[in-house]
């Protein structure tokens, strides 16, 4: 594991491009001290187990969006929010969705970077102007009226907006928006009988791609520098670390004092 892991390193000597993930630059962005350990130290934040729950809603999404796609007939949801377009067809389409979990997905070179940025979506529709349009799923549980303004959304934003990204850098059309699909489970039926049962609404989002390129230019500095940048002022993780050290330090003064 831990070969494995530096060979995932980044080297300023290699000129092979760099593969960085959506979720990296997701963590760049969150907080650049945690970015620059995981990707030149190799230490990675501490990982939560997997949304098993999501990944059986995304899968029972596609399978049925799958169905769709064979028949050439729309779904259901997308005529109800009057969204003129069909569910795109490509023989790429499986490695874009990392359908095989070979963890490839959709990807593109930067040139200027050498760095190689990936990422698996989960659908892409096409409108009547043949543009391709990116399609999110999310899963959820909540009372509240569903929006993409809640703060933490904004990442689900930078997500789709990324994909757009790459698709064009891949000499495809793709329209501004996108389409967040939510899965949300009920919670006022009077029995479980052992199922859920899902209210799917759609959220458009206008994608603005223009912060991904500078994006890229301050992750290719941040990882050739030899100096640990500053962490985020609210992430959790540098304010655990910076807790631990303290304690560490008063508790070595203390037990050296007592002798």
């Amino acid at each position: 594991m831990a070969r494995r892991r530096k060979r995932l390193l980044y080297d300023r000597q290699s000129s092979k491009p760099f593969r960085i993930s959506r979720s990296k630059i997701e963590l760049f962005l969150n907080c650049p001290r945690c970015f620059y350990l995981d990707r030149r130290s190799g230490i990675k934040r501490p990982s939560f187990p997997a949304f098993t729950l999501n990944s059986a809603v995304d899968a029972l999404l596609k399978n049925e969006f799958d169905l769709l796609r064979e028949s050439g007939e729309k779904h259901e949801l997308m005529k109800q929010y009057n969204i003129d377009a069909i569910h795109y067809n490509h023989p790429d389409l499986p490695t874009w969705r990392d359908d095989f979990y070979k963890y490839i997905g959709a990807s593109c070179h930067h040139s200027q970077t050498n760095l190689e940025i990936c990422g698996i979506i989960d659908d892409i529709w096409q409108n009547p102007e043949k543009e391709l349009i990116i399609v999110d799923y999310k899963s959820t549980s909540t009372k509240k009226e569903i929006s993409l303004e809640d703060e933490y959304k904004q990442s689900y934003k930078r997500q789709m907006e990324v994909y757009q990204w790459i698709f064009r850098q891949n000499g495809f059309t793709v329209s501004e928006t996108g389409y967040f699909v939510f899965a949300n489970a009920g919670r006022n039926r009077p029995k479980f009988d052992g199922k859920l049962e899902f209210e799917l609404l759609i959220i458009a989002h206008q994608g603005d791609t223009s912060w991904v390129e500078p994006t890229l230019i301050a992750i290719k500095e941040c990882l050739n520098s030899d100096k640990i940048p500053s962490g985020s002022e609210n992430c959790e993780y540098c304010q655990y670390r910076k807790s631990v050290f303290g304690a560490v330090v008063d508790m070595g003064k203390e037990v050296t004092s007592n002798g």
